[in-house]
């Protein structure tokens, strides 16, 4: 087999093993093995670890997020593994990049739930996490910050992400020319256009504000 079609097929086998693990709904899973509940039927009805734990507290909610970080990290952890075992740092740094891209794809659009998925904050988190650990610090920690200052997952997931582009700029010895960084920049755009409706609820003064305990949100 020549080897432009062998990386090829690989390279398609990334992106497969990457969409499968990110198309999986734990949060729509979650509520029902543990509360017999459609999480689409309550709250913002969306997927998300946000919609679990204000619809169904504090310990689903963390149990959703863990799971959801994790089927983002999982497929690009991997993807070096798939790839030819000769493969030189740019290929297989592609491959990772796929990996990642196909992993959010599936939550936003999984075939488990009607291609109706959540945010893919949770699964571009891990993604994140497995592509840069030191940009994906100051990504948790802009959010955390945010979030510890206004209760908005929304602008925290927003600045955060633009946060770990900054980082990833800075850190990838290639800089723009980094396919991780290119990866960065779309999954950042990704964020913004998913939370566009919030954006629209905090001008009006109508984003709800996240409750610490599952408590009411204002």
């Amino acid at each position: 087999m020549p080897e432009s079609l062998d990386l090829t097929i690989r390279l398609l086998l990334v992106a497969a093993t990457g969409y499968v693990c990110g198309a999986l709904p734990w949060g729509l899973w979650v509520g029902r093995w543990f509360r017999g509940i459609d999480i689409r039927t309550v709250g913002s009805g969306n997927l998300g670890a946000t919609n679990v734990y204000r619809s169904l507290g504090p310990a689903l909610g963390v149990l959703t997020l863990l799971l959801d970080v994790t089927k983002g990290a999982v497929p690009v952890a991997l993807a070096p593994a798939l790839l030819p075992a000769a493969a030189d740092p740019f290929t297989l740094e592609i491959g990772r990049v796929v990996a990642g891209i196909a992993a959010v794809a599936g939550h936003v659009w999984t075939f488990l739930a009607g291609f109706k998925g959540g945010k893919g904050v949770a699964t571009t988190v891990g993604v994140l996490l497995a592509l840069s650990p030191a940009a994906f610090g100051i990504f948790v920690a802009v959010f955390v910050l945010t979030l510890a200052l206004t209760r908005y997952v929304s602008l925290g997931s927003t600045l955060g992400a633009i946060a770990f582009v900054i980082a990833l700029w800075r850190l990838q010895p290639a800089g723009v020319r980094s396919p991780a960084f290119a990866l960065g920049v779309a999954l950042a755009v990704l964020i913004v256009w998913r939370h566009r409706d919030n954006y629209a609820r905090l001008a009006r003064g109508e984003e709800r504000r996240f409750a610490l305990r599952g408590g009411k949100t204002s």
